[in-house]
């Protein structure tokens, strides 16, 4: 295939192609190192802390969206036709402040003011989306940043006030939007991309028929969605990733299907693209997403990079796999299907071959009588790593269970269905002894790792503590039934 060397976007005002754009190149070093822009700092180098946070816009269906990312783990090459806006572009109707930077300063929502510019493009994006947000709003849209001085409470007053100071309707990303997007739209030559030192490659597919050959010809390529794992293995492993591919860009792999038997989610979908579906047609799971990592995670992180790492820690993982998943794995122009507890064989090794990929995730309606709970268990409520991770689906007909699922992560070396528990439910009445049994179950299906999360004493007692309060959670003859406010 024809294919050009350089990557070409939009950095705030200025049409930007930058050659020899090695696979580990990250957009936080681009702007720093090379272009000045320190605005955006470097904090924790993981997407923990938001201080590197930047608006990155991209052409979806025809339309122009802008979500926060964090440009630590986020690599160069990813941004081909993207529209990156930093800090230093911000400026207000009349050339100030722009109405975010002003609440902040006049709420006094900024101490040492390290972490105040990642804070500034996280409120911002939430003000383009909604200008008169709830504080529970406020609240999820700074999960993914961190302040150690100046106490949340300011940053969100300032928020909550930044529509007193413009709307979005004037704001410069809005009045120049059309614009923005035809200049996206003359950047898409529908080439491949490749660029980069050929020990560091970094090859932009043009579109899923062009990265499954691209697979073939490199096998052993790293596949980059999101890049929040592969981010990591750069910068805090140090770990060589090239010849990268970079496939964020393929709205082939971002479509979401509703039928009347199932959600069909295409591979590519973030977790932010996804939540809509998932809130509709898996209620239980709506709060459960809003803990899987910060927003920016979730604007990066996509459902099928989180199951094609193989993490025994997934979020995903376990709740779709007690929900009966099944995922389509593609190598060229031929494609099968599994169900998902079956792709994860031991720790570290996936049924998937070098030159296969994660094409879609297929997710069966739930049934009449089914009973669905998703719980994490982590050291912090909001953007942490689990402990433990569980999702059940429990099908009660008649007062008798008569078919479950139980699958849980941070149990073992994958994701993993709790088949012991499972037997000593099915066919059993459902009352708390039942439950109180599956949970004592649970030991011969699980012998669980002490590593600094959890000890496996603490892992095996959460996970029966999770069997007994989704019991009492669903147990209409129970006198006051559990409902905490998160797991």
């Amino acid at each position: 295939m024809n294919h050009r060397n350089e990557i070409r976007f939009l950095l705030n005002g200025a049409d930007v192609a930058v050659q020899d754009v090695p696979a580990d190149k990250t957009l936080l070093d681009y702007l720093r190192l090379e272009r000045r822009l320190t605005g955006s700092k470097e904090g924790c180098a993981e997407g923990d802390c938001g201080a590197c946070t930047v608006l990155v816009g991209r052409l979806h269906g025809g339309v122009l969206k802008y979500e926060t990312v964090n440009a630590c783990i986020r690599f160069l090459a990813s941004l081909d036709g993207c529209h990156v806006v930093t800090i230093e572009h911000l400026r207000g109707e009349n050339g100030g402040l722009h109405p975010i930077q002003q609440a902040m300063v006049d709420f006094h929502g900024s101490q040492c003011g390290f972490c105040t510019p990642g804070f500034v493009m996280s409120l911002y994006a939430l003000w383009m989306e909604n200008s008169e947000p709830t504080e529970e709003e406020v609240e999820t849209a700074i999960q993914g940043n961190l302040c150690r001085c100046t106490g949340y409470q300011p940053i969100i007053a300032a928020a909550m006030a930044a529509n007193r100071y413009g709307t979005p309707a004037n704001d410069f990303l809005t009045v120049e939007r059309e614009a923005i997007a035809d200049r996206l739209r003359a950047l898409d030559d529908g080439r491949r991309v490749i660029t980069g030192p050929e020990d560091n490659r970094a090859i932009v597919p043009a579109n899923v028929s062009d990265f499954a050959d691209v697979l073939s010809e490199w096998p052993n390529a790293t596949i980059v969605a999101g890049s929040t794992d592969v981010g990591l293995w750069v910068t805090k492993f140090m770990r060589p990733i090239g010849p990268a591919v970079f496939i964020n860009n393929l709205d082939e792999l971002k479509s979401i299907k509703l039928t009347d038997s199932a959600l069909e989610i295409g591979a590519g979908v973030t977790y932010s693209e996804a939540q809509g579906a998932i809130r509709k047609v898996f209620p239980h799971l709506d709060a459960y997403w809003d803990r899987i990592a910060g927003q920016q995670v979730r604007n990066m992180g996509t459902i099928g990079g989180n199951i094609a790492n193989g993490s025994p820690i997934g979020d995903t993982p376990p709740v779709l796999i007690s929900l009966g998943a099944v995922i389509t794995l593609r190598k060229g122009k031929s494609r099968r299907t599994l169900p998902l507890e079956a792709f994860f064989i031991e720790y570290g090794k996936q049924d998937r071959a070098a030159d296969e990929f994660v094409e879609a995730i297929v997710i069966p309606r739930a049934e009449p009588g089914q009973l669905n709970a998703a719980y994490k268990i982590s050291k912090r409520r909001d953007e942490d790593i689990s402990s433990v991770a569980a999702g059940f689906s429990v099908t009660v007909a008649n007062g008798v269970v008569s078919d479950c699922r139980l699958a849980f992560g941070g149990m073992a070396g994958t994701p993993k269905r709790a088949e012991a528990a499972e037997a000593a439910l099915r066919g059993q009445p459902w009352n708390e002894a039942t439950f109180a049994a599956a949970g004592k179950a649970l030991e011969a299906d699980f012998s669980p790792l002490s590593d600094w999360r959890a000890s496996a004493q603490y892992r095996t007692s959460v996970a029966s503590n999770l069997l007994q309060r989704f019991f009492l959670s669903h147990d209409e003859q129970t006198g006051e039934p559990v409902e905490l406010l998160s797991a």
